[in-house]
Protein backbone atom coordinates (compact mmCIF):
# COMPACT_ATOMS: atom_id res chain seq x y z
CA UNK A 1 0.00 0.00 0.00
CA UNK A 2 1.12 3.84 -0.51
CA UNK A 3 1.74 5.00 2.86
CA UNK A 4 1.06 8.56 3.86
CA UNK A 5 2.68 11.56 5.33
CA UNK A 6 1.44 13.67 7.76
CA UNK A 7 2.66 17.48 8.39
CA UNK A 8 0.80 18.80 11.15
CA UNK A 9 1.57 23.13 12.02
CA UNK A 10 0.63 25.06 14.71
CA UNK A 11 -3.27 26.69 13.28
CA UNK A 12 -1.94 30.00 14.14
CA UNK A 13 1.63 30.46 13.77
CA UNK A 14 1.97 27.47 11.03
CA UNK A 15 4.82 26.84 12.87
CA UNK A 16 5.51 22.45 11.94
CA UNK A 17 4.79 20.80 15.03
CA UNK A 18 5.60 17.25 14.08
CA UNK A 19 5.84 15.16 10.73
CA UNK A 20 4.78 11.70 10.59
CA UNK A 21 6.18 9.35 8.39
CA UNK A 22 4.41 5.68 7.04
CA UNK A 23 0.96 6.69 7.87
CA UNK A 24 -1.35 3.93 6.54
CA UNK A 25 -3.58 5.08 4.72
CA UNK A 26 -6.49 3.43 6.91
CA UNK A 27 -5.19 5.51 10.09
CA UNK A 28 -8.01 7.78 11.46
CA UNK A 29 -7.90 10.69 13.30
CA UNK A 30 -7.85 9.01 16.05
CA UNK A 31 -4.93 6.94 15.76
CA UNK A 32 -3.24 10.44 14.70
CA UNK A 33 -4.07 11.96 17.56
CA UNK A 34 -2.66 9.47 20.10
CA UNK A 35 0.54 9.58 17.55
CA UNK A 36 0.54 13.10 18.36
CA UNK A 37 0.22 12.68 21.96
CA UNK A 38 3.22 10.56 22.21
CA UNK A 39 5.43 13.59 20.81
CA UNK A 40 3.91 16.24 22.68
CA UNK A 41 2.60 14.34 25.97
CA UNK A 42 1.10 17.44 27.68
CA UNK A 43 -1.75 17.94 24.80
CA UNK A 44 -3.60 14.87 25.61
CA UNK A 45 -5.98 13.94 22.72
CA UNK A 46 -8.85 15.30 24.06
CA UNK A 47 -7.25 18.91 24.23
CA UNK A 48 -6.24 18.70 20.11
CA UNK A 49 -8.59 19.95 17.41
CA UNK A 50 -7.40 18.21 14.20
CA UNK A 51 -8.48 20.45 11.43
CA UNK A 52 -7.85 20.36 7.40
CA UNK A 53 -8.36 24.25 7.27
CA UNK A 54 -6.74 26.94 10.42
CA UNK A 55 -10.25 28.64 10.52
CA UNK A 56 -12.26 24.93 9.42
CA UNK A 57 -14.12 22.58 11.76
CA UNK A 58 -12.46 19.36 13.95
CA UNK A 59 -11.87 16.61 12.24
CA UNK A 60 -13.88 13.51 13.61
CA UNK A 61 -12.05 10.66 15.39
CA UNK A 62 -13.48 8.63 13.40
CA UNK A 63 -12.46 10.06 10.00
CA UNK A 64 -9.75 8.29 7.85
CA UNK A 65 -6.97 9.77 6.16
CA UNK A 66 -7.37 8.51 2.99
CA UNK A 67 -10.90 9.67 2.69
CA UNK A 68 -10.18 13.01 3.33
CA UNK A 69 -9.25 15.77 0.77
CA UNK A 70 -5.07 15.44 0.93
CA UNK A 71 -2.59 14.28 -1.29
CA UNK A 72 -0.03 11.41 -0.03
CA UNK A 73 1.64 13.58 2.12
CA UNK A 74 -1.25 15.22 3.86
CA UNK A 75 -1.00 19.02 6.00
CA UNK A 76 -3.40 18.90 9.42
CA UNK A 77 -3.65 21.96 11.59
CA UNK A 78 -3.43 21.72 15.23
CA UNK A 79 -5.09 23.73 17.87
CA UNK A 80 -5.09 23.13 22.03
CA UNK A 81 -8.36 22.91 23.02
CA UNK A 82 -6.92 24.08 26.80
CA UNK A 83 -7.84 21.42 29.91
CA UNK A 84 -10.29 19.26 29.51
CA UNK A 85 -13.02 18.00 31.65
CA UNK A 86 -16.16 14.68 31.14
CA UNK A 87 -19.50 16.02 30.12
CA UNK A 88 -20.62 13.07 32.83
CA UNK A 89 -18.53 15.33 35.71
CA UNK A 90 -19.90 18.15 34.11
CA UNK A 91 -23.30 17.53 34.44
CA UNK A 92 -22.78 15.62 38.02
CA UNK A 93 -21.13 19.20 38.76
CA UNK A 94 -23.75 21.31 37.34
CA UNK A 95 -26.94 19.22 38.58
CA UNK A 96 -26.10 18.95 41.97
CA UNK A 97 -25.51 22.42 42.88
CA UNK A 98 -29.26 23.93 42.42
CA UNK A 99 -30.51 20.72 44.46
CA UNK A 100 -28.61 21.85 47.74
CA UNK A 101 -28.63 25.22 46.95
CA UNK A 102 -32.52 25.08 46.45
CA UNK A 103 -32.70 23.59 49.76
CA UNK A 104 -30.71 26.18 51.64
CA UNK A 105 -33.70 28.76 51.07
CA UNK A 106 -36.41 25.96 51.30
CA UNK A 107 -35.44 25.35 55.01
CA UNK A 108 -34.61 29.16 55.99
CA UNK A 109 -31.09 29.12 56.95
CA UNK A 110 -30.76 31.74 59.38
CA UNK A 111 -28.53 33.39 57.62
CA UNK A 112 -30.93 33.70 54.32
CA UNK A 113 -33.98 35.73 55.47
CA UNK A 114 -33.16 36.44 59.23
CA UNK A 115 -33.64 34.28 62.76
CA UNK A 116 -36.93 35.92 63.36
CA UNK A 117 -39.13 32.28 64.29
CA UNK A 118 -41.97 33.95 61.70
CA UNK A 119 -39.60 32.87 58.92
CA UNK A 120 -39.04 29.33 59.87
CA UNK A 121 -41.43 27.90 57.93
CA UNK A 122 -44.01 28.76 55.01
CA UNK A 123 -47.79 28.74 55.38
CA UNK A 124 -48.22 28.16 51.47
CA UNK A 125 -48.72 24.38 50.75
CA UNK A 126 -47.29 25.59 47.16
CA UNK A 127 -43.88 26.19 48.50
CA UNK A 128 -43.49 22.65 49.38
CA UNK A 129 -45.10 21.34 46.10
CA UNK A 130 -41.77 23.84 44.34
CA UNK A 131 -39.38 21.99 46.19
CA UNK A 132 -40.68 18.40 45.72
CA UNK A 133 -40.79 19.25 42.08
CA UNK A 134 -37.81 21.57 41.58
CA UNK A 135 -35.84 18.60 43.63
CA UNK A 136 -37.39 15.99 41.03
CA UNK A 137 -36.67 18.02 38.04
CA UNK A 138 -32.66 17.72 39.15
CA UNK A 139 -32.78 14.15 40.73
CA UNK A 140 -34.01 12.91 36.87
CA UNK A 141 -31.65 14.97 35.25
CA UNK A 142 -28.57 13.26 37.70
CA UNK A 143 -30.05 9.62 36.92
CA UNK A 144 -30.20 10.50 33.22
CA UNK A 145 -26.37 11.57 33.30
CA UNK A 146 -25.10 8.75 35.14
CA UNK A 147 -27.22 5.77 33.67
CA UNK A 148 -29.13 7.24 30.15
CA UNK A 149 -27.06 9.81 28.41
CA UNK A 150 -24.83 8.70 26.28
CA UNK A 151 -22.03 11.94 24.96
CA UNK A 152 -20.72 11.75 21.17
CA UNK A 153 -18.31 14.28 22.76
CA UNK A 154 -16.04 12.96 26.00
CA UNK A 155 -15.09 16.13 27.18
CA UNK A 156 -15.46 19.90 26.88
CA UNK A 157 -13.29 22.66 28.40
CA UNK A 158 -12.51 22.92 31.69
CA UNK A 159 -13.27 26.82 31.76
CA UNK A 160 -16.78 26.13 30.48
CA UNK A 161 -17.86 24.99 33.57
CA UNK A 162 -17.11 28.09 35.76
CA UNK A 163 -19.63 29.52 33.50
CA UNK A 164 -22.56 27.27 33.36
CA UNK A 165 -22.66 26.27 37.21
CA UNK A 166 -22.63 29.81 37.73
CA UNK A 167 -25.81 29.92 35.46
CA UNK A 168 -27.18 26.99 36.80
CA UNK A 169 -26.53 27.61 40.69
CA UNK A 170 -27.11 31.14 40.71
CA UNK A 171 -30.78 31.17 39.04
CA UNK A 172 -31.37 28.10 41.12
CA UNK A 173 -30.66 30.66 44.29
CA UNK A 174 -32.43 33.39 42.67
CA UNK A 175 -35.52 30.99 42.08
CA UNK A 176 -35.15 29.70 45.16
CA UNK A 177 -35.29 32.87 47.15
CA UNK A 178 -38.20 34.38 45.99
CA UNK A 179 -40.29 31.03 46.01
CA UNK A 180 -39.21 30.37 49.95
CA UNK A 181 -39.12 34.28 50.92
CA UNK A 182 -41.87 35.03 53.84
CA UNK A 183 -43.19 37.54 51.83
CA UNK A 184 -44.26 34.89 48.66
CA UNK A 185 -47.56 34.90 47.48
CA UNK A 186 -49.42 32.22 46.39
CA UNK A 187 -50.89 31.83 42.56
CA UNK A 188 -54.09 33.70 41.66
CA UNK A 189 -56.17 30.96 40.42
CA UNK A 190 -55.52 28.82 43.67
CA UNK A 191 -55.50 25.06 43.49
CA UNK A 192 -57.01 24.94 40.10
CA UNK A 193 -53.82 26.95 38.58
CA UNK A 194 -51.43 24.54 40.66
CA UNK A 195 -52.77 21.03 40.21
CA UNK A 196 -52.96 22.06 36.26
CA UNK A 197 -49.36 22.92 36.52
CA UNK A 198 -48.10 19.88 38.24
CA UNK A 199 -50.01 18.14 35.66
CA UNK A 200 -48.04 19.28 32.74
CA UNK A 201 -44.96 19.29 35.07
CA UNK A 202 -45.18 15.73 35.27
CA UNK A 203 -46.13 14.95 31.47
CA UNK A 204 -43.18 17.24 30.47
CA UNK A 205 -40.53 15.46 32.97
CA UNK A 206 -42.10 12.32 31.28
CA UNK A 207 -41.67 13.02 27.47
CA UNK A 208 -37.73 14.66 28.51
CA UNK A 209 -37.18 11.51 29.95
CA UNK A 210 -38.43 9.37 26.96
CA UNK A 211 -36.81 11.11 24.20
CA UNK A 212 -33.18 11.03 26.63
CA UNK A 213 -33.85 7.16 26.47
CA UNK A 214 -34.91 7.13 22.57
CA UNK A 215 -31.90 9.44 22.07
CA UNK A 216 -29.42 6.84 24.39
CA UNK A 217 -30.91 3.65 22.78
CA UNK A 218 -29.23 5.02 19.08
CA UNK A 219 -26.19 4.78 20.54
CA UNK A 220 -26.75 1.41 22.47
CA UNK A 221 -23.42 -0.25 20.74
CA UNK A 222 -21.18 2.61 21.33
CA UNK A 223 -21.03 3.67 18.09
CA UNK A 224 -20.96 6.79 17.66
CA UNK A 225 -22.30 7.17 14.14
CA UNK A 226 -25.38 9.86 13.81
CA UNK A 227 -28.77 8.34 13.11
CA UNK A 228 -32.17 9.95 12.52
CA UNK A 229 -34.16 9.94 15.32
CA UNK A 230 -37.78 8.11 14.65
CA UNK A 231 -40.94 7.80 17.30
CA UNK A 232 -41.30 4.48 18.88
CA UNK A 233 -44.65 2.97 20.60
CA UNK A 234 -43.95 5.33 23.40
CA UNK A 235 -46.50 8.04 22.57
CA UNK A 236 -44.18 10.52 24.21
CA UNK A 237 -41.44 10.04 21.64
CA UNK A 238 -44.09 10.74 19.29
CA UNK A 239 -43.35 14.23 19.10
CA UNK A 240 -40.47 13.51 16.88
CA UNK A 241 -43.45 13.54 14.06
CA UNK A 242 -42.94 17.14 14.35
CA UNK A 243 -40.08 18.25 16.05
CA UNK A 244 -36.05 17.48 16.01
CA UNK A 245 -35.30 18.58 19.14
CA UNK A 246 -38.24 17.26 21.30
CA UNK A 247 -36.36 16.83 24.35
CA UNK A 248 -35.75 20.67 24.33
CA UNK A 249 -39.63 21.07 23.62
CA UNK A 250 -40.31 18.95 27.00
CA UNK A 251 -37.92 21.05 29.00
CA UNK A 252 -38.99 24.56 28.23
CA UNK A 253 -42.68 22.78 29.13
CA UNK A 254 -41.25 21.47 32.72
CA UNK A 255 -40.27 25.38 33.24
CA UNK A 256 -43.30 26.64 31.78
CA UNK A 257 -45.28 24.76 34.14
CA UNK A 258 -43.22 25.64 36.70
CA UNK A 259 -43.68 29.26 36.25
CA UNK A 260 -47.16 28.41 36.51
CA UNK A 261 -47.18 26.73 39.25
CA UNK A 262 -45.39 29.07 41.35
CA UNK A 263 -46.30 32.61 39.72
CA UNK A 264 -42.72 33.66 40.27
CA UNK A 265 -41.23 36.70 37.70
CA UNK A 266 -37.65 35.29 37.95
CA UNK A 267 -38.72 31.38 37.30
CA UNK A 268 -40.54 33.26 34.26
CA UNK A 269 -37.38 35.24 33.21
CA UNK A 270 -35.26 31.96 34.29
CA UNK A 271 -37.96 29.78 31.39
CA UNK A 272 -37.16 32.46 28.53
CA UNK A 273 -33.62 32.27 28.87
CA UNK A 274 -33.95 28.20 28.86
CA UNK A 275 -36.33 28.74 26.03
CA UNK A 276 -33.64 31.01 24.02
CA UNK A 277 -30.81 29.06 24.55
CA UNK A 278 -32.44 25.58 23.45
CA UNK A 279 -33.95 27.33 20.43
CA UNK A 280 -30.53 27.99 19.78
CA UNK A 281 -29.10 24.02 20.08
CA UNK A 282 -32.64 22.95 18.10
CA UNK A 283 -31.51 24.74 15.10
CA UNK A 284 -28.33 23.86 15.40
CA UNK A 285 -28.84 20.50 15.33
CA UNK A 286 -31.70 20.71 13.13
CA UNK A 287 -29.42 21.92 10.36
CA UNK A 288 -26.79 19.16 11.20
CA UNK A 289 -29.50 16.38 10.51
CA UNK A 290 -30.93 18.54 7.15
CA UNK A 291 -27.16 18.39 6.13
CA UNK A 292 -25.89 15.14 6.87
CA UNK A 293 -29.24 13.37 5.99
CA UNK A 294 -30.74 13.73 2.64
CA UNK A 295 -34.00 12.16 3.29
CA UNK A 296 -34.72 13.83 5.90
CA UNK A 297 -38.56 14.62 7.46
CA UNK A 298 -39.59 17.41 5.80
CA UNK A 299 -42.34 18.15 8.37
CA UNK A 300 -40.11 18.41 11.48
CA UNK A 301 -39.12 21.89 13.23
CA UNK A 302 -36.57 22.61 15.68
CA UNK A 303 -38.56 23.07 18.42
CA UNK A 304 -41.87 24.24 17.81
CA UNK A 305 -44.32 21.96 16.02
CA UNK A 306 -45.07 23.92 12.25
CA UNK A 307 -44.16 27.09 14.06
CA UNK A 308 -40.19 27.35 15.02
Amino acid sequence: FVSYQVEILDWKTKKQLCFLDKVEPNATIREIRLMFHKLYPRWYPARQSIKLDPKGKSLRDEEILQHLPVGTTATLYFKDLGPQIGWTTVFLIEYTGPLFIYFLFYFRMPFVYGLDERFTSSPHPVVNLACICHSFHYIKRLIETVFVHRFSHGTMPLRNIVKNCLYYWGFAAWLAYYINHPLYTPPSYGKKQINFAVIMFLLCEAGNFSIHVALSDLRRNGSKTRKIPYPTKNPFTWLFFFVSCPNYTYEVGTWISFTIMTQCVPVGLFTLLCFIQMTIWAKDKHCTYLREFKDYPSLRMPIIPFLL
